[in-house]
């Protein structure tokens, strides 16, 4: 068996199958049919747009060609001509009319507003507000671009990922890609966007076992903002669902990020310019639980973990794995698998978007770069160093882990020889100095020589002290590690969740708390918070500052009662106007509270000392 047929045998082997939500309309499919349909664009800084290749005459080889272009250029393919208003209302009486496929009805359920505090939704208006004004994928695009996914569908029904196999740092790395046409999150599920074209991937990571057969250990799925270790789990973890041998991904609606566990996940949107007032609520947050103990319970919002942060927008992704199933065993076999290594040149040479540029300054409605390039068109990490991508970079495989700490000890008992060595050394210079420092005392014409003698003992007592701390925490280290060894040498591994920081959780399949009526007061309290403030400005300007504070309170004690929180409301005003009172009492009497401080300072310092000499 050649190399081409043994990684395809290996990826066919272990290939995910894919679980989508009801109302998915896009599916992972071949790139070629869709180049096809597409036209290049370049846009050179502060010019138009230039079609370079129209819609109907480009392909894949054409498209690996080198597109020459100043600095500052973007290239771009663009599928979807937004429909004009009488082939969307065409479109829209037929999609009525049309019976409905319950693998393609999607019902939102508990709102997203609902899961986050009134500030989140402040934040979340004005991003909703601000796609007016920058850039944006028209509204339309998404229901051309179902249109453009039904033409291919018909000549093209298979479903279709592309595979790349390679080996790093003792790691057999299969990496699985999927193109997406359209990713619709905003327009089809409420979601932050919206963007032609969608790559998403995951990475299996295998190792060679002492039999020669390689074996899977960690499974890594790119999702949203998350990172590094928090992105992977181990095999043997009872969150990687699998059916044989094959990982199943939950993919969510519209956005195809994907998740191990389905449900719905409350994610979050950071915006650049708010970050520094994010990092200062985060520190006030901190002093407010750290210094004053108040304690938030995190059993009361099952969302608690992800909307910490009031300045990021809250959006949730459905990953309910109600819908349509792609891979082995499912009603919807992989049809095709296409390799990416050697690495095609439609790859390689071209470093554009997948789709439509917007010029969006939060990049979210622009479309993505091809799976090996970031939109600046630098080299994608997950591609020059997938084990590196998912933290693993740290972890040696299993086969090696043994033999890799064996040489660690031996590394530190050598680094511990060369300490001792060096307090040997160091010891018998500072005894020298101090017999010099003790024969030059009494003697002022050796002054200045007594006093570098000093300088020198006090720099070598610390650097001697440095290194019997640092012998002492490796002998610490050295015990640890052997009783690592022993466990190795058991075949015992360590904890499955040990090395992830942030965990992506959904929210609990229970019934929430918030009733329909909460949920329609999230949706509608920003809104009624600003018409409210209008119609004071306008009808009652005299009463502005006290209206305000009397609107707020309201809104306030309204979402309290909401979310159960009355109590902590209470409690936490009454905290507040306590630190508010302490603060205005220290304002007002700042002398006689000093003074009476320094009295009684005075006075137990005089009692304390006093007291030694009475016992």
């Amino acid at each position: 068996m050649n190399d081409h047929d043994a990684n395809v045998a290996l990826l066919r082997r272990y290939e995910p199958a894919i679980r989508y939500t009801r109302g998915e309309y896009f599916f992972p499919m071949e790139v070629g049919p869709y180049v096809q349909r597409c036209s290049l664009w370049v846009q050179h800084p502060n010019k138009p747009p230039l079609c370079l290749v129209p819609a109907g005459k480009l392909t894949l080889e054409r498209l690996a060609r080198p597109h020459i272009a100043e600095f500052g250029s973007i290239h771009y393919l663009k599928i979807a001509e937004p429909l004009n208003a009488a082939k969307m209302a065409a479109y829209t009486l037929r999609e009525r009319r049309k019976p409905k496929d319950p693998r393609l009805v999607f019902h939102a359920g508990r709102g997203r507003l609902a899961r986050v505090g009134y500030t989140s939704r402040m934040i979340d208006a004005l991003f909703s507000l601000s796609l007016l004004a920058r850039g944006r994928v028209p509204g339309d695009a998404a229901a051309a671009a179902k249109l453009i996914s039904a033409e291919i569908r018909q000549e093209h029904q298979d479903f279709h990922y592309y595979g790349r196999v390679l080996q790093q740092d003792g790691w057999i790395v299969l990496q699985y890609w999927f193109f997406y046409l359209f990713n619709n999150w905003r327009s089809g599920f409420f979601g932050a966007n919206d963007h032609e074209a969608d790559w998403e991937m995951i990475c299996i990571y295998l190792y060679e076992d002492s039999n020669g057969e390689l074996t899977p250990e960690w499974i890594a799925f790119a999702s949203h903002d998350y990172k590094g270790d928090d992105l992977r789990r181990r095999w043997d973890d009872p969150e990687v669902e699998k059916v044989g041998e094959h990982p199943v991904i939950y993919t969510g609606a519209g956005s195809h990020a994907s998740y191990f566990r389905k449900g719905e996940y409350l994610t979050e949107l950071e915006l650049p310019f708010l970050r520094p007032v994010s990092s200062a609520a985060e520190r006030l947050h901190k002093f407010w639980h750290e210094n004053l103990r108040q304690y938030t319970e995190q059993h009361e919002s099952p969302d608690y973990a992800a909307s910490r942060d009031i300045f990021r927008i809250p959006f949730v992704d459905y990953a309910r794995g109600d819908g349509l199933t792609i891979g082995p065993g499912q009603e919807h076999p992989w049809g095709g698998i296409h390799l990416l290594d050697p690495t095609p040149p439609w790859v390689s040479q071209y470093r554009g978007l997948w789709g439509l540029y917007t010029r969006d300054p939060f990049s979210g409605e622009d479309a993505p770069a091809g799976p090996m390039y970031n939109r600046d068109g630098s080299v994608r990490n997950a591609w020059y160093d997938p084990v590196g991508w998912a933290g693993l970079d740290k972890v040696p495989p299993p086969s090696q882990a043994l033999g890799r700490l064996q040489t660690r000890q031996a590394e530190i008992l050598l680094r511990m020889d060369e300490w001792r060595s060096q307090i040997q050394e160091k010891s018998y210079e500072l005894r020298g100095l101090g017999l010099e420092t003790e024969a030059a005392l009494g003697q002022p014409h050796l002054n200045q020589a007594f006093k570098a003698r000093q300088k020198q003992i006090q720099e070598l007592s610390t650097a001697i002290n440095r290194l019997r701390a640092q012998i002492a925490e490796s002998e610490a280290l050295l015990q640890a590690l052997d009783e690592q060894a022993k466990n190795y040498a058991k075949g015992l591994r360590g904890s499955l969740r040990s090395h992830i920081h942030r965990a992506h959780m959904p929210a609990p399949d229970v019934d929430n708390p918030v009733s329909r009526l909460a949920e329609i007061w999230a949706a509608a309290s920003v809104g009624l918070m600003l018409i409210g403030f209008v119609a004071l400005t306008w009808f009652a300007p005299q009463y502005l500052l006290v209206g305000l504070v009397t609107i707020i309170a309201l809104f306030i004690f309204i979402e309290a009662g909401f979310r159960r929180r009355l109590t902590r409301l209470l409690s936490n005003v009454v905290i507040g106007l306590a630190v508010a009172a302490s603060l205005i009492l220290v304002y007002e009497f700042f002398w006689p509270i000093a003074i009476t401080a320094v009295l009684a300072a005075g006075s137990y310092i005089l009692w304390d000392n006093l007291r030694e000499l009475w016992t």
